[in-house]
């Protein structure tokens, strides 16, 4: 079993922010595989499952708020058993410029806050991670800039990497994610 998150922040007031890029990935997944998320308090987030090319998959939104986004991902492993191996992890990325994505099998958080979590609830540094470029503003601070909502011309190179990401996400199915790496790093 598969488990694809996407971190992000609840609610209409976060919609179409840069910091919920990983949301906007899991709800194009969510159409693209016909997998319906739903609320589900146990795991303190949204989440879909379903059988996508022969492989079970889970869908991930964490409602925690992106500084909590651990303990829902800490949930739904425990409960379904689910290795490190098979989760995916993808987040915004200020040093990505808009309509990139770039993949890596390990990393540390880089200052991301949900990253920052992950790793504290998953005990590890090495877990698979697709990064959505949103870019950075010189004169914009950091949490203003990562809260603030995605200009038109943002958004259609950002649309443009959720596609990637999505693409990503597919061959991971059927391919050893270095294979995704070369074929997304590009």
């Amino acid at each position: 079993m598969k488990l694809f998150v996407g971190l992000g922040n609840p609610g209409s007031k976060y919609e179409r922010t840069r910091h919920n890029a990983g949301f906007m990935v899991i709800d194009a997944l969510s159409k693209e595989w016909n997998i319906e998320l739903t609320d589900e308090k146990k795991f303190k987030g949204q989440i879909g499952r379903g059988v996508v090319k022969g492989e079970k998959v889970i869908l991930l939104k964490p409602t925690t708020f992106m500084n909590l986004s651990g303990e829902s991902v800490r949930a739904v492993m425990d409960f379904y058993d689910i290795d490190i191996e098979d989760l995916v992890v993808i987040y915004d990325d200020l040093d990505l410029p808009h309509g990139k994505i770039r993949l890596r099998l390990k990393g540390s958080a880089g200052g991301h806050n949900g990253i920052k979590s992950l790793i504290a609830h998953v005990k590890t540094q090495e877990f698979k991670r697709i990064r959505v470029g949103i870019d950075r503003h010189p004169k914009i601070p950091v949490v203003d800039y990562v809260l603030g909502k995605f200009t038109e011309d943002e958004l259609a190179l950002v649309n443009q990497a959720i596609d990637l990401a999505v693409g990503a996400c597919t061959l991971a199915l059927t391919d050893s994610f270095n294979k995704v790496m070369t074929e997304y790093s590009k």
